[in-house]
């Protein structure tokens, strides 16, 4: 009798396990948390067509502006694909919590700057001899810094997308070609 009744688990089992595999459902949803910390992190959301049962479709998250990364350390500089935008993009990856940046503040920030062209890096306060955050007033930098960092938040990581015209327009400057559309990632740290 014994024996009888595990073969009859074991069966029911078997069933259970094999009834788990096949999904009625006519989509599946894959998230990607596309940042590795800090408050306000975005989460990407992709749904994938149905799917015959055994079969596998890939989900590829939404693309993201640049990943976040950890505050504090120097990110990685994703350039999308396609034209560049004609006008500024401002994109909190870690939004901070510390006051917001007004107009004409001075601030305390770590960044690195990519042209949009080449994908490469152009400069970065990360890779200065002391690797520390440098001080300016927002009054003496180009157009797309002064504009893109106001509301920015202490704590806060930012991607900024700068047009040539809020940049160095048809001139370029040293590494910057002409008509460069730039990318850079701040962190905050204070604002003066």
């Amino acid at each position: 009798m014994s024996r009888l009744r595990s073969l009859a688990l074991l069966t029911l089992a078997v069933a259970a396990v094999g009834l788990a595999g096949c999904s009625s459902s006519s989509a599946s949803t894959a998230t990607t948390n596309t940042a590795a910390s800090g408050a306000g992190n975005a989460t990407a959301t992709t749904t994938a067509p149905a799917t015959t049962p055994g079969s596998t479709v890939p989900v590829t998250p939404v693309q993201s502006p640049s990943p976040a990364g950890t505050f504090g350390t120097k990110p990685t500089v994703t350039v999308p694909t396609g034209a560049p935008p004609s006008g500024l993009q401002s994109t909190d990856l870690i939004t901070g919590t510390g006051p917001a940046v007004p107009a004409g503040a001075t601030v305390t920030v770590q960044y690195v700057g990519v042209a949009w062209s080449t994908g490469k890096q152009f400069d970065a306060s990360w890779n200065d001899n002391s690797g520390q955050p440098v001080t300016f007033p927002l009054s003496g930098v180009i157009p797309g810094w002064t504009q893109g960092l106001v509301g920015m938040k202490v704590g806060g990581r930012r991607e900024l997308v700068i047009p040539p015209s809020l940049a160095y327009g048809a001139s370029g400057q040293g590494a910057i070609g002409p008509n460069e559309t730039l990318i850079f990632i701040v962190d905050l740290y204070k604002i003066a």
